[in-house]
């Protein structure tokens, strides 16, 4: 007879996520031990075993569930049918504050990640991709010219640059919170997306531009 599991159990293993990706951003994914997690979340090694065969599947966890919940965003957003420019900005509002509620997971994602083994690694790449595919489709919306000139991802990518480490110089407590750096960012974009000239622009190969053309990530 299969094992019930208990009414708490996923929230336990929500609990013990949230411990390690405060544990993997502080100290860093190879010097954090299952000694240490299980001593952060009040529980015994083994109870801890219980829940994550190893230190490994949670970092597969933190990492997965991370860009799965950016990339279940974009697809609510683009659910909700507004014109490209309204999308956009509310795409940047939404990121902003789920970077702001999920700072340890982003810093393992964007510092760890390397640590996974090539499949693993390879299905959150795809879920990243995904991210960023849905910023271009809006900005092609908005400027149909990048299409051509092959500038939509590259410039979603910039757009990542500015708000994907705010949590390492932002003060939660300071007087600008997250949401005022927001509308900022929106403000910064959208003041400068229609000013990007394409006259001295021709279309170029894919997309040898970025630095590593085989991970176009919102990292």
């Amino acid at each position: 007879m299969a094992r019930t599991r208990s009414a708490g159990y996923d929230d336990q293993r929500e609990m013990i996520l949230a411990h390690a990706a405060e544990l993997f951003s502080q100290r860093g994914y190879p010097a954090t031990s299952m000694n240490q997690l299980a001593e952060a979340c009040g529980l015994s090694k083994p109870t801890l075993y219980h829940y994550y065969r190893d230190k490994y599947a949670l970092l597969v966890q933190i990492a997965e569930g991370h860009v799965a919940r950016l990339a279940e965003l974009v697809r609510g957003i683009e659910a909700e049918g507004l014109p490209a420019e309204p999308r956009l900005h509310r795409l940047i509002i939404r990121f902003v504050e789920e970077y702001a509620d999920a700072q340890h997971a982003h810093r393992v994602l964007t510092e760890d990640v390397r640590f996974l083994e090539p499949e693993d690694r390879a299905r959150v790449l795809v879920m990243e991709r995904q991210v960023v595919d849905g910023f271009a489709r809006a900005l092609v919306e908005l400027r149909p010219e990048f299409h051509e000139a092959q500038l939509a991802t590259p410039v979603s990518m910039l757009l990542f640059g500015m708000i994907n480490w705010m949590f390492t110089w932002l003060k939660p407590d300071g007087r600008l919170g997250y949401d005022r750096m927001a509308l900022i960012v929106a403000d910064l974009f959208f003041g400068g997306i229609h000013r990007i000239a394409l006259t001295s622009l021709t279309p170029v190969p894919p997309p040898q531009d970025l630095q590593n053309p085989q991970e176009e990530t919102p990292r």
